[in-house]
């Protein structure tokens, strides 16, 4: 597992950004959520995810916030 914050919400679009410990900046979408409401997300928001490949680069998937 990954971790890192939450960079950037598209809410109207159901997608995002996550900014990991490594300095990358991942996708995800809003079906790759775990435990949470992707309308209760907020930015700088901590979670935990895995890493999958895909067409366009690499996407965070299995995406659970991780409660302070």
């Amino acid at each position: 597992m990954h971790t890192g914050k939450i960079k950037k919400l598209v809410r109207d679009r159901g997608f995002g950004f996550i900014s990991d410990t490594d300095g990358r900046e991942l996708f995800f979408h809003q079906t790759s959520l775990v435990e949470s409401n992707f309308a209760a997300l907020s930015e700088d928001q901590k979670v935990e995810f895995d890493v999958e490949k895909s067409d366009k680069g690499p996407r965070a998937v299995q995406v659970k916030v991780i409660q302070p």
